[in-house]
């Protein structure tokens, strides 16, 4: 399995849309929207897990610039969270 980050993702997207866009390319294990704990919103990002390495470099190569639901998404492999910048938390 492969997971890829989806990023640009309209807020009118939904998991199903999600999941749907990347079946054009091959088989997928899980997609996932990343939605705001506080607000219920969705933070415009998510996640997709593809069956196979092929299928995840041909999402990348022919879905990254392409349009889900109006708006034109980025796809790149996802980064394990250990090479993540860290998050900075701020007072609200």
């Amino acid at each position: 399995m492969k997971k890829l980050f989806v990023g640009s993702i309209s807020f009118d997207s939904t998991e199903e849309s999600l999941k749907q866009k990347f079946e054009e390319i091959g088989p997928v294990v899980s997609a996932k929207i990343i939605f705001d704990r506080f607000s219920g919103r969705s933070k415009g990002f998510g996640f997709v897990e593809m069956e196979n390495e092929e299928d995840a470099a041909k999402a990348i190569q022919e879905l990254n610039g392409s349009t889900l639901d109006g708006r034109e998404i980025v796809v790149n492999e996802a980064k394990p969270e250990g090479e993540r910048k860290p998050r900075r938390f701020e007072d609200r």
